[in-house]
């Protein structure tokens, strides 16, 4: 059977401090084609290593308030991930409590 590639492209513009000013990613296989974000956070694990290498970046221009509310959606993202892969059901009610703190404290609830 051939094997399938799946690419996923990030491209970043910088400025003359090598601050970025544009993000834009293409995922092909998911209809993506050179869609521009604010902020993105990419992690990988190198298991030689036993450690997380990861990426973050945002614009200059990515206002404060939406990047409170980009890191709770990361966070709870991350608890439904850390479910799926582990089922470990307990761990996962710790933290979505802490997502919902996170939300709390930072006024992010709508009522």
């Amino acid at each position: 059977m051939a094997k399938i590639n799946s690419k996923i492209e990030l491209n970043v513009a910088l400025d003359e401090n090598r601050v970025p000013e544009k993000l834009h990613w293409t995922a092909e296989d998911g209809g993506i084609s050179n869609q521009e974000a604010k902020a993105m956070m990419l992690s990988v694990w190198d298991s030689k290593t036993q450690e997380m290498l990861r990426i973050d970046l945002w614009t200059k221009d990515m206002p404060v308030d939406e990047m409170k509310v980009f890191f709770h959606q990361t966070l709870v993202a991350m608890s439904n991930t850390f479910n799926r892969a582990t089922q470990d059901e307990k761990m996962t009610a710790t933290m979505k409590d802490f997502c919902d703190y996170f939300a709390e404290k930072l006024e992010l609830k709508k009522d």
